[in-house]
């Protein structure tokens, strides 16, 4: 798998993999191969959803249990077994299955796998300058398997939610301290419209427009979220995030210390 994805304005793109199909679980699931579109027939979603998200392999009675409990063991296993029909039947070629699992095949491509692979080198540190890329696409659009609301897919969706956000956070330092501040503005921007009332995102968002030197944006920035807490929490905001202002403050020039002193 090329480590470094790309993005576009809806969903994840994978990178270019030559003949191997593309599985997107985010706004999907959808399966490109070869350049085309596949449908992926209704019956089977579920379960190419559910090896994909519980790490590519299970076991098929697992599988079979878990999306089709009515019934008896005998019931879900031919459910299943018409669900793998149906895929092959559709050009969808993903799983591999023998008597005790199931697992996606060896080649698929992951828009998901591709997600983590990134945010997990952001947050860590490890981001090679490829990763670094600017945001062009929408929060809304990454929303994983949209309208399902089975137990195991509401537990993955918010575990995508927290590795993205905290991977745009980092990437808004990281572009920070290159020197890419626009972009370093847009992919805090990102997380806050994601999610308003989180601290850490409205915090990467100040800290990259002070790093601009944009005294008077974080001010802005710092006021609206004070006024959201107050409103929405009847808190102010953290001590970390007060202090951060307060010190810019301090070491700003004295004309303008004079103009916002009292604010925090």
């Amino acid at each position: 798998m090329n480590p470094h994805p790309q993005f576009f304005e809806s969903p994840v793109r994978v990178p270019g993999q030559g003949d191997a199909p593309a599985l997107h679980l985010l706004g999907g699931p959808r399966v490109v191969h070869g350049g085309r579109r596949l449908d992926v027939p209704e019956g089977s979603k579920r379960l190419l959803a559910f090896v994909a998200l519980h790490g590519g392999r299970v076991e098929r009675r697992h599988a079979a249990g878990t999306l089709w409990p009515s019934g008896d063991d005998l019931r879900a296993a031919g459910n299943l077994r018409s669900a793998l029909w149906r895929l092959k039947a559709a050009g969808i070629d993903l799983l591999d299955s023998d008597k005790c699992s199931l697992s996606v095949r060896e080649h698929t491509v992951v828009d998901l796998y591709v997600l983590y692979g990134w945010a997990s080198r952001l947050i860590s540190g490890n981001a090679a300058t490829e990763d670094l890329c600017a945001l062009k696409w929408r929060t809304d659009a990454l929303d994983l398997l949209p309208g399902w609301y089975d137990d195991w897919v509401l537990l993955e969706r918010e575990r995508v939610r927290q590795r993205l956000l905290h991977a745009l956070e980092a990437l808004s330092r990281q572009l920070s301290r290159v020197g890419r501040h626009a972009e370093a503005v847009e992919s805090a921007l990102v997380a806050v419209s994601a999610e308003p009332l989180r601290e850490s995102a409205q915090r990467a968002l100040i800290e990259a427009h002070l790093a601009e030197g944009n005294l008077v944006e974080a001010l802005r920035g710092y006021d609206a979220y004070r006024g959201l807490t107050r409103r929405e929490l009847g808190v102010e905001p953290g001590r970390e995030l007060s202090s951060l202002i307060r010190r810019f403050c301090e070491s700003a020039r004295s004309p303008v210390r004079q103009g916002v002193a009292g604010r925090v």
